[in-house]
């Protein structure tokens, strides 16, 4: 059986440079103080050595373990299934990769869940979160505030926590971009323009369908059809809008999965887009975007932006956010631009 060989030490490496092991601490551990000719002697013997330091004793003096939390607050199946998510999670993942942090992904499907993520936070075992597509009900800001970690949420928060100006959000402008949107059905000469909301326990959907009623203040109740943010609820609303108002010639979808559902439905029913009803979407995420019959016009809001700018903001630079520190009170949001394509 061959034997493996020893794992270089700290020691070796401050053998190998020339240097105390104190010295060779400071250099592999990022701390000032030590001039460069011997920090350049010190990463000359890590890289000699292979030299892989510890990172449970690297933590414990440096109180940092360059691993964040990404928490997204839905169950797996939702998460691997829409695009959405994918984009955010690879603006993330780049941020972080070029701070060379970890990332941990948390997902929760239950109530369950929230306390193991709770507990997990609590643990000391990352430098901070990201948290992402929260419900109004949702326990996590308070289960995460009592962790006592920086964290940075996606989206404008509503829950019911003070007037919530002590966070740091990243958000784009969902009532703006769904006004320019409504706008548009409306200067093609649309007049029975139908919105197939998000769940509306969710700020972005609540906002975005305060923006079709920023235009179309005195539509017909039936007009505004529940949907969920997925394929399937665009399918329900769209039947539902068809059964009670046949004679819509529009619709404002919450977002690009509920717009391909809808589109769907109306090519069933035999009628044309944009001929008969124009569609648009909100999200103009080029899978599917691009790829629906027609091609899709949408609202675009850069996702992977937001996930960048959200461990941006976590991060605050290269040496990341520390310990104990409250991040800055801040809210970002992101302009959106209308996307015109076939469908209106």
């Amino acid at each position: 059986m061959t034997e493996t060989a020893p794992r270089p030490t700290l020691e070796a490496v401050a053998a190998r440079a020339g240097v105390s092991r104190a010295t060779a601490s400071r250099v592999v551990n990022g701390g000032d103080g030590v001039r460069e000719p011997l920090v350049e002697r010190v990463r000359r013997a890590v890289d000699e050595l292979g030299y892989v330091p510890n990172q449970a004793a690297r933590s414990l003096v440096t109180k940092r373990h360059d691993a964040v939390a990404v928490v997204v607050a839905e169950p797996e199946t939702r998460v691997f299934a829409d695009p959405f998510f994918a984009l955010q999670l690879r603006g993330i993942s780049k941020e972080l990769t070029a701070h060379d942090n970890q990332l941990v992904l948390l997902l929760t499907e239950g109530r369950d869940d929230h306390a193991r993520v709770g507990r997990y936070l609590a643990g000391g075992h990352v430098d901070g979160a990201l948290v992402f597509s929260l419900h109004l009900d949702d326990p996590l800001p308070g289960l995460i505030r009592r962790a006592g970690i920086p964290t940075v949420f996606g989206g404008r928060p509503g829950w019911s926590d003070g007037d919530g100006g002590d966070v740091v959000y990243v958000d784009s402008d969902n009532r703006g971009g769904a006004r320019d949107a409504v706008r548009h059905l409306v200067a093609l000469g649309r007049t029975r323009v139908a919105h197939i909301t998000g769940p509306l326990d969710q700020t972005s959907a609540a906002d975005r369908l305060d923006g079709y009623r920023d235009v179309m203040a005195d539509a017909d109740p039936r007009l505004v059809v529940p949907g969920d943010f997925t394929p399937a609820g665009g399918e329900r609303a769209m039947r539902e809008l068809l059964d009670h108002r046949p004679d819509v010639d529009a619709v404002f979808a919450a977002n690009d999965l509920t717009a391909a559902g809808a589109l769907r439905v109306l090519r069933e029913h035999g009628r044309r887009v944009p001929e008969d009803v124009a569609v648009i979407g909100f999200d103009d995420m080029l899978p599917v975007a691009e790829q629906t019959d027609p091609p899709l016009t949408t609202v675009r809001q850069d996702i992977e932006e937001m996930g960048r700018l959200m461990a941006r903001l976590l991060l605050r630079g290269p040496d990341g956010p520390h310990p104990g520190e409250q991040a800055p009170r801040s809210g970002v949001v992101l302009p959106t631009t209308l996307v015109r394509r076939a469908s209106a």
